[in-house]
């Protein structure tokens, strides 16, 4: 059955849960899925609460308001399309949202910016196209609070991800086409 209207997702915990907004039809844009969120954010519980948080490769902005509707003190968005950029800041808007930076720019090129410290880091980038050791690497160099969580979403088929030097698997899992998993920066 066709759908009609704009792509939606729905906001799945916190001030804004069961809330909907729009997303852009880009090619390659797939926001998370609700039961993979609702995992991820189990797993972020005990910290998301004023947690500082980066969501490269924003896209349908999935992970950055479904945190900051659970409690995250800041949000950067960063994603390249100037469509996702105007419907993150429409969103952002409509939902009253404080706390929440929208900021046009490609991934690699955001990580070349003097590093600021975030608690959280989501990390989703577009499918096939090899960008999660440069990123992870880039993010090792100051862009993470001590015990920082990274959230990776990848091809299933690649399987873990590639971890930098003194980084942990805290949790992965699967959910059709895509494995999923959270990362543990060094304590210091």
């Amino acid at each position: 059955m066709p759908r009609h209207g704009p792509n939606q997702l729905r906001i799945i915990g916190g001030t804004w849960r069961s809330r909907r907004v729009a997303f852009p039809d880009v090619e390659g844009l797939r926001p998370s899925p609700d039961r993979v969120r609702e995992t991820l954010f189990n797993w972020l519980a005990p910290i998301i609460e004023g947690a500082r948080c980066l969501d490269l490769y924003a896209g349908s902005g999935a992970l950055g308001l479904e945190a900051l509707s659970r409690g995250a003190g800041a949000v950067v968005l960063v994603d390249s399309d100037r469509r996702v950029v105007t419907q993150l800041e429409q969103n952002l808007k409509l939902l009253g949202a404080v706390g929440a930076q929208v900021i046009q720019a490609d991934a690699m090129s955001y990580l070349q910016r003097p590093p600021q410290p975030f608690d959280v880091v989501f990390l989703d980038p577009p499918f096939r196209k090899d960008l999660l050791p440069a990123c992870l690497t880039a993010l090792a160099a100051g862009w993470l609070a001590p015990g920082a969580r990274v959230y990776v979403e990848n091809e299933k088929e690649l399987g873990e991800p590639p971890l930098p030097p003194g980084w942990e698997l805290a949790r992965s899992k699967q959910a059709g086409q895509v494995r999923y998993s959270l990362l543990l920066a060094p304590p210091a």
